[in-house]
């Protein structure tokens, strides 16, 4: 359902069954629940202070090679959404994950 590279790539899936518009059932496929894995044993790479002219996909390119990787870093600083971490002078952990 999700690329090898999604946060959601290992997720287990669910499927429920709706009534359309149309009285007819439609089967609805989601993931279950993600929580932000644990952090210890991560392998610190980098420190990177934010600023003004960063932006987080560019930050991923650099220390990660791959700007679609945003999401790791956002699971390394504890923060569900990006924009958290856009804060001019904040320190953003950069890490590889645990193996």
């Amino acid at each position: 359902m999700f690329n090898s590279k999604s946060r959601y790539y290992n997720l287990p899936t669910t499927t429920i069954t709706v009534i359309g518009q149309g009285g007819e059932p439609v089967e609805i496929r989601y993931v279950q629940r993600r929580f932000i894995p644990s952090v210890e044993g991560e392998t610190l790479i980098q420190e990177h202070v934010f600023t003004d002219k960063d932006r987080l996909d560019t930050i991923t390119a650099r220390y990660l090679d791959d700007p679609t990787l945003f999401w790791r870093v956002c699971d390394t600083n504890l923060v569900l959404k990006p924009e958290e971490l856009e804060q001019v002078r904040r320190v953003i952990r950069i890490t590889l994950p645990n193996v």
